[in-house]
């Protein structure tokens, strides 16, 4: 048996849930123990009982185990090398949707829309752009002076 492994018992214990319930996320691939001993008996990892508690905590906001499936099949495909999603990246549920934040970016779970707006890069290309603009103030130039010939 590995050092830092969690019999089911001790899994279940430490994430809230239910041997049961922990079974049952075994055979259908929610989460799926690492490890297993000489015996063939199941060991989860730590990072294992992240991705229980994670669960937990998405099942206690109300997210159906459902759609906790479909974020993970989701993210799969958005983050390939996330390979244990519930693990390795913030979830947030805000009402029916669930936000990932990966790195600086924040993204539906299901749709993979972004949700972060970065405001600040904004302004900087707009002072970037009133910078190299020959009158300041006119981010179209050309555009009013055709504007006023037609006129």
């Amino acid at each position: 048996m590995k050092q830092n492994s969690y019999s089911r018992r001790q899994a279940a214990a430490i994430s809230g849930l239910t041997t049961r319930q922990l079974g049952y996320w075994r055979k259908t691939g929610l989460v799926v123990p690492q490890h297993r001993t000489d015996g063939g008996h199941a060991r989860y990892s730590f990072a294992d009982l992240i991705a229980l508690r994670t669960a937990k905590r998405l099942l206690d906001a109300g997210v159906s185990l459902q759609r906790i499936r479909h974020c993970l099949q989701s993210l799969t495909r958005f983050l390939p090398t996330a390979g244990q999603p519930l693990a390795e990246l913030s979830l947030v549920v805000t009402g029916d949707v669930v936000l990932v934040f990966h790195g600086q970016h924040a993204f539906d779970a299901l749709t993979g829309q972004e949700w972060v707006f970065a405001v600040a890069e904004l302004a900087r290309e707009v002072e970037q752009l009133r910078e190299k603009l020959p009158q300041q103030g006119e981010l179209f130039p050309n555009d009013a002076q055709q504007t006023e010939a037609s006129a």
